[in-house]
Order: structure tokens, then sequence, then C-alpha cells
């Protein structure tokens, strides 16, 4: 019997194979090697921030504010989201870093197809984290008038992990889009989710990765 799975074309391997619309593809490891590195040295500034909400050290290291950062983290509005989290918000953080790198490691070079999933919920960790840190730091210009030097870096370091992510959550959720634009079926759309190889699935990953897809996007 003539099926058509047996129609469709063999599915790259090579972690270098171009993922449309982009020129490379987003799931290889010269893409996510860099997320872990910045996620894991965010979580160690993290960190060094929560030990000191947390008063197991007196100090908050800072080469140009000086004591601003410890009256930053130190207060009022970091110590009311501590009573309403039940956790400094610097513990947060470092916990939602250490998932970027986790999730950045999880799943191999082909994921983006293979296991949505794992880089929806990396997008869900990585983007919302990026946003707070953003809000953390108009609160210390706008409300507090002062300065946090790692507060800072830890921003930085959350936008660039968003930069630097977006392009992978992007291809798996285009994936999935054309998948349920293929068949409409809710039942096609979780098995692509949870990476079960179906006729549309296998169909959609070939246009995506198709020399003719990458030229006409």
């Amino acid at each position: 019997m003539h099926t058509a799975s047996q129609d469709a074309k063999p599915l790259p391997t090579d972690e270098h194979h171009p993922v449309s619309p982009w020129s490379y593809n987003p799931s290889a490891w010269s893409q996510r090697v860099p997320v872990c590195v910045l996620a894991f040295f965010a979580t160690l500034i993290a960190s060094h921030l929560a030990a000191f909400q947390w008063g197991l050290i007196g100090y908050v290291w800072d080469p140009f504010f000086g004591e601003q950062s410890a009256n930053v983290i130190g207060s009022d509005i970091a110590k009311k989201m501590d009573r309403w989290v039940g956790v400094p918000d610097a513990a947060l953080g470092a916990i939602a870093y250490l998932g970027d790198a986790i999730f950045g490691l999880a799943g191999s070079t082909r994921r983006w197809y293979e296991r949505p999933w794992i880089v929806i919920l990396f997008g869900i960790d990585v983007i919302p984290l990026g946003i707070v840190s953003v809000i953390l730091v108009l609160l210390q210009t706008f409300v507090l008038g002062q300065w946090c030097f790692l507060c800072l870096v830890t921003a930085g370091i959350s936008l660039t992990l968003v930069y630097l992510a977006y392009d992978e959550v992007y291809s798996s959720l285009l994936f999935l889009w054309k998948v349920w634009k293929a068949e409409h079926h809710v039942g096609s759309l979780w098995k692509a989710l949870c990476g079960y190889p179906t006729p549309s699935s296998q169909r959609v990953i070939a246009e995506m990765t198709s020399v003719e897809s990458r030229e006409g996007s």
C-alpha cells in the first residue's frame, strides 16, 4: 500500500540545516549555548542578591553605585513583593534564570519540531522574565531614584536572552500553526506539540527546511 508517509522527503538531520524563515537552525547548539551560559551567569548574580535579601550576607557587590544597591533590593517595594510572593524577588529571578539554562540544554538540535513543548516552555520562562526585569529597572529609576548595578546587569542579560531565544520559539509556533492550518484538527496539533510525527507535520517540516521555502521567505 502506498501511503502519504512514503512520499515524505527525508527530514534534515544536520544541526546547521537552515529553517525557514531563518538562514540557520535556531535549535543548533551554536544558538543555544550562549543562552545557557548567560542564563547560568545571571543565576549566580541573582543568587548573590537573594542571599542579601535573606540576610545570609551583609553586603551587595557594586563597583559604581555603592550603597544604592543595598537600598534598592532592600527597599519597601522589594520587601512588599517578598510578602506577596513568599520569597525574595531575586530568588525568583535565580530560579527563572536556572530554568532558562535547563530548558536551553534540553532536547536535540531538531527540538523546534521534535519537542515544540520544550521550546514553548523555554519561551514562557525567558520572555516574561525580560519584561519583569525592565519593569524593575523602571521602578529603580522613577520610584526609588537609585540604581543597582547587578540588577542592571541581569536586566541586560534578560533582554539579551529574549533576543537570542525568540527565533526558536517563533519557529516552533510557526510549525504548530502550519500543522493546524493543514488539518484544523486538535488531535494532530496535540501530536505535533508532543513531537509525534503525522503526515501533516512531516510535510510542514519538509516545507520549512526546503530551499524553496527559504528563498521565498
